[in-house]
């Protein structure tokens, strides 16, 4: 589904990315785990090709396709979706009407009102996102882990190929982890994938995932299973730091 080739990305002038390799296939969910500052931000916002950060040698395939150099909203309508670490406010639009809008996007087809507001709610319900906020504007005075739960509800009612999951679980308590999680696992089947990034491995106790990746000073250093996660709980990065 994803292929990502010997990238490398400067942000301004500092290099951060110094060589990434990365392929995830359908059916699968892989983690990106590093120390802050390691690169892991970064690597999402290349595959969506935010402007802020310069390619400077690599590629990034999605389904066949080299969509390195592709706007971001090209990219999403190709199936990309990515959670934020700090997500906007938009005052005056609603949560029901901004996820109407964007659904008309991605798909290029009128949404059927109806079935889009069944849709939402039971979402919501799941969510344990009470249905009155679906009518507030978006983000305007969420809690952290309303943000959170608000952006696990748009990857369900978008439906993207790819999820991209930004540090999802900064912030959260574990009941919001929870909820977070049973999101991610509604969302999964064998025809999507998913990819988590994070700097602990709190979301990572009600997941099973099958690759979990080391980001070390812009660089893969080790992959594993879900095992791997678990080190790192015990025993930190330090000897990744160290090489």
């Amino acid at each position: 589904m994803l292929e990502i080739k010997d990238l490398y990305v400067n942000a301004g002038e500092k290099e951060i990315l110094k060589g990434i390799n990365l392929k995830i296939n359908k059916g699968e969910i892989h983690v990106i785990m590093g120390p802050n500052g390691s690169g892991k931000t970064t690597t999402a916002n290349a595959i969506l090709n935010n402007p802020e950060y310069q390619k400077k040698q690599g590629s990034i395939i999605f389904e066949g396709k080299d969509i390195t150099e592709l706007k971001t909203d090209e990219i999403a309508r190709k199936g990309v979706f990515m959670s934020f670490q700090l997500p906007e406010e938009i005052p005056g639009v609603t949560v029901a009407n901004f996820l109407k809008y964007a659904k008309n996007k991605i798909t290029g087809k009128p949404v059927k009102v109806f079935q889009f507001k069944d849709e939402l709610k039971k979402y919501a319900n799941e969510l344990k996102i009470k249905e009155e906020t679906l009518e507030r504007s978006l983000n305007v005075g969420f809690s952290g882990g309303e943000k959170k739960k608000n952006e696990i509800l748009q990857m369900l009612v978008l439906n993207p190929k790819l999820a991209i999951l930004d540090e999802t679980d900064s912030g959260l308590d574990v009941d919001a982890i929870k909820t977070v999680s049973k999101g991610i696992e509604m969302f999964k089947n064998d025809e999507n994938g998913v990819l988590i990034i994070t700097h602990n491995t709190k979301i990572l106790h009600s997941l099973k995932v099958d690759y979990v990746h080391i980001l070390v000073d812009g660089k893969i250093v080790k992959t594993g299973t879900q095992e791997l996660a678990s080190e790192i709980e015990e025993n930190g990065y330090e000897k990744y730091r160290k090489g």
